[in-house]
Formats: C-alpha cells, sequence, structure tokens
C-alpha cells in the first residue's frame, strides 16, 4: 500500500494485472483491483514525489472510477425534486473529511451501502482545503479511490463548501476577492465538484436600513458566482449551488432575509442561468463547537421552528430543496432526527468527526504529542488570554491535519481500523436518524450520471499544488 512507484512503466506494469491502462481504461480484474493495488495507487495519486506520477494516478483513478459505475455528479435532480414536493421525508448529510480521508470515505461509504443510501455528499471547505493540504484534484481523487475499494456504484457528489469570500479583502478590492473565488470555482469543478456552496455572507452589511442593502453584496457575487459556474460546468452536467444568507455563529437567520437576499440574486441573475437549489442559514450553532475551559463542548440550543419556516418558504415561494443547517456534527445525538422533521434539505458534520479520531482510545500517543508541538510551535499567537490548554488545543488542533497527514495515512492497521470502525457505527447511525435509510430510488430517478472522462494534461498540472504553499484563510469557515 505504501511503496511509491518508481516511474509511469512501473505503475503501469504493476497494475496490467487487474486493469488496462493502454487506451481505454477497462478493468481486468475487480476482485484483484479491490486489493493492495488501489490501496497502492491511491496512495501515489497523494504522496509520489513525481508530479507526472501523481497526476497520472489521480487521472487513473477517476477513468477506473466511471468504468466501476462510481460516477462523480450533481445532487441538482434531487434537489429539484424536493423543491416540487416529490421528494421528502429525510435530511442528506453532507461530512467534510480532513484527515484520513481514504479510510473515512471508505467507512461513510460502506454506512451507506449498509443503509440503501446513496444520498450523501462528500465536502470540503475553502479553508479546509489549505490546512489539511488537500487541494480539489487530490480529495476527489482520494474519495474515488475509496468508491472503488468499497465496490460503491452511482453518483458520487462531492461538494466545495463555504467557497467563501474574505469581507476585508473584498472591502479593499472587490475584483480581485472574486476573481480568486472564480479561480477556486474552475479548479473545483474541473476536478469532479459538481456541487458548490458560495459563501458571500460575509459580505451582508448589517448596518443599513434595509434588508436589501444589507443583502446586496451577498446576493450580488453569489448571483455572479452562479453565472460562473454555469460557464465552467461540464457538458450534461448542472452543478448544485448553494447561498447563505447568514454568517453562522452570527444572529439567527429570518424568512424576511431569505426573501430580501432571493429577490435580489433573482433580479440580478441572467435570465435562463439555472439558479441555486438550497440556502444555507443561521439557527444557533457554530462551527466546531463552542469549546469550555475543560476541554467539553457547551450545549447548543438549536432554533429548529426557524430552520423549518425557512425551508418551507424556500420550497414554496422559491423552488429550492430546503434550508441547509451548518456546525451540526457537535450536537447531541437526540438532535439529529430533528432534522427531516423540520423539512431541512441537508446537514454539514465535520467536527463531531474530528473528534472522534483525535480522541479516539486507539488514536496514537505519539501523533497527540507530535501535533501538539506544531500547534504550540506554529500556532502559538492565536492562543488567547485566559484560554486554558484544552480550549486552544481542541480549537487549533485541525490545522494538525496538514503536517499529520503521511502519519495518519501510514496509521498502523490496527488503530486504523478500529477508528473507522467507529466512525462508520456513527454514520450509520446518522443515516438513520435523518432518514436517508433506502433512499436509492429517488436517487436512482432524480440523480442525472454523466461520466465526464479526466483529462490527463490537467490532472497532471493541477499535481502540481500538491507542492505549493497554502494561501492562508484569514476567516475560515468549515463545520
Amino acid at each position: 500500500m505504501t511503496k511509491g512507484f518508481m516511474s509511469l512503466a512501473d505503475m503501469e506494469q504493476y497494475l496490467a494485472p487487474c486493469v488496462q491502462t493502454k487506451g481505454t481504461v477497462k478493468i481486468l480484474d475487480r476482485a484483484k483491483l479491490r486489493g493492495e493495488p488501489i490501496d497502492r495507487l491511491v496512495y501515489n495519486a497523494v504522496f509520489n514525489e513525481s508530479q507526472e506520477v501523481r497526476g497520472t494516478a489521480r487521472a487513473l483513478i477517476k477513468e477506473i472510477a466511471l468504468a466501476a459505475g462510481a460516477v462523480p455528479a450533481s445532487i441538482q435532480g434531487l434537489y429539484e425534486a424536493m423543491g416540487r414536493g416529490e421528494v421528502k421525508g429525510f435530511t442528506v448529510p453532507a461530512v467534510n473529511i480532513r484527515g484520513m480521508t481514504y479510510d473515512v470515505a471508505r467507512a461513510l461509504i460502506r454506512a451507506a451501502l449498509k443503509n440503501n443510501a446513496p444520498s450523501f455528499i462528500f465536502e470540503i471547505a475553502k479553508s479546509e482545503m489549505g490546512y489539511t493540504l488537500q487541494e480539489p484534484a487530490e480529495y476527489a481523487a482520494v474519495l474515488l479511490a475509496a468508491a472503488i475499494k468499497e465496490g460503491y456504484e452511482g453518483p458520487v457528489c462531492i461538494q466545495g463548501d463555504h467557497f467563501q469570500f474574505n469581507a476585508k479583502n473584498f472591502k479593499a478590492d472587490p475584483v480581485k476577492e472574486a476573481d480568486g473565488i472564480r479561480k477556486l470555482i474552475k479548479k473545483a469543478v474541473a476536478a469532479g465538484f459538481y456541487n458548490i456552496d458560495i459563501d458571500s455572507s460575509t459580505l451582508v452589511e448589517m448596518e443599513h436600513a434595509t434588508l436589501d442593502e444589507q443583502q446586496r453584496h451577498n446576493y450580488e457575487q453569489a448571483a455572479a458566482m452562479t453565472a460562473y459556474i454555469r460557464e465552467v460546468e461540464p457538458k450534461g452536467v448542472t452543478v448544485s449551488v448553494g447561498g447563505e444568507i447568514g454568517e453562522v455563529g452570527g444572529h439567527n437567520s429570518t424568512v424576511e432575509e431569505l426573501r430580501a437576499y432571493m429577490d435580489g440574486y433573482s433580479r440580478v441573475l441572467k435570465k435562463g442561468i439555472k439558479g441555486i437549489s438550497k440556502i444555507s442559514v443561521q439557527t444557533g450553532t457554530s462551527h466546531g463547537g463552542v469549546v469550555l475551559p475543560d476541554g467539553s463542548i457547551a450545549k447548543v440550543k438549536l432554533d429548529f421552528d426557524t430552520l423549518e419556516k425557512i425551508s418551507k418558504a424556500a420550497r414554496a415561494e422559491y423552488g429550492m430543496s430546503g434550508a441547509v443547517q451548518h456546525g451540526a456534527s457537535t450536537l447531541p445525538d437526540d438532535a439529529f432526527d430533528h432534522f427531516p422533521k423540520c423539512t431541512a434539505a441537508e446537514v454539514h458534520l465535520a467536527t463531531g468527526f474530528q473528534n472522534m479520531t483525535f480522541d479516539h482510545p486507539q488514536f496514537p500517543l505519539e501523533f497527540k504529542k507530535k501535533m501538539a508541538e506544531w500547534l504550540h510551535r506554529e500556532c502559538a499567537g492565536e492562543k488567547k488570554a485566559g484560554e486554558t490548554e484544552e480550549q486552544f488545543i481542541y480549537k487549533t488542533r485541525k490545522k494538525g491535519y496538514g503536517p499529520l497527514k503521511k502519519d495518519l495515512w501510514l496509521m498502523a492497521e490496527g488503530p486504523r481500523n478500529a477508528i473507522a470502525k467507529s466512525l462508520e457505527d456513527k454514520f450509520d447511525f446518522l443515516f438513520k436518524k435523518l432518514n436517508v435509510v433506502n433512499t436509492r430510488p429517488h436517487v436512482n430517478k432524480h440523480v442525472q450520471l454523466a461520466p465526464v472522462k479526466p483529462d490527463l494534461r490537467a490532472e497532471i498540472a493541477a499535481a502540481a499544488d500538491s507542492k505549493k504553499p497554502v494561501e492562508k484563510d484569514d476567516n475560515p469557515r468549515a463545520d
């Protein structure tokens, strides 16, 4: 699994018994492929020192995934059916994977197969791509390799979460900030991200007298980015686009804010361009949860009434699937069955799984020590006056995923499998709570599969990003 290929010829020779790599890529022996070969191929797609080998490995994984029936897809059709009232009663889980990505994705897919529930989304936020060292092309390849490994067939919905505007940078140079979001969109869509959440809610200006003025920059930029997505999406694919009206962690959103945003968005979006399919709102959560001095997480009072009102208005008045709840993974277990009851379309989950990983009894102590040393050295400036050690570590440890990336991948089989099993059990629990069990018929009917052949040269070019310094995000948000 961990052995690097010395060259393209070495990789092709190794794969020859199970995959035809010359000309049209074909799977010759599926059972053999799902053993060590796919493990070794995905390792090289992430860690091989050669840009050419990394990029070629990623392209091969994407070609093999298409041949195996695991197809990057947009959830647009399912959300349109929700908007029409044809599909209801469940909430789609969207899971951010920050580390151990291959193992965590496999655990999620196993839970999906167990529950006959392909109605799930893999996602990663703009900020997460930075501190976890996972650019879009790599992330998509690892997820698709996980699908191949587990024998999954169907749509693989990959989402760009919180493609977020920096308010300070936007005020200084709005054109430059918007261009940066466009570049990220283009890179993500090319990688197979056919679901994009545009987060321009950071541009809301509450000091204005009217809701329209408050939301103006938000809806104008969301409309501009939607139009750009339609320009770069592949033929046959309608990328599912999401908008956001409330700063998660700020004041709770209102139906009136939804209307101000959507009415403005509809005015400025050019006619004939398909708009957003969902709306993210604030109902009382915060990204990552609120950590107490002893390191535990404060209980959150979620406003499910607001979530339900906005969801219903989004469908009835604008034909969207409904509202999206962010920052939910640290909620108590008994909260999750409320999401389908209040007709939320989607719920975003991240930090809870990170906590399960780092706090697992079998998570290696040497990794914890290495991570803490790195955090104290590189993130010391983030420790606030009066903050306990537990609060500092909890707040910053997500940034340990980058420096620990290879360590986590090469973790001993025993602890790695134990952590993955705990996560799989949690995913299984959430699938049931969110009522997505046996949703395959809905997905088969409404989610269109449009296989897009990967561009080898583009994959090799994108592999250069693995070695580039990561741009710092001054206002990171992820769930």
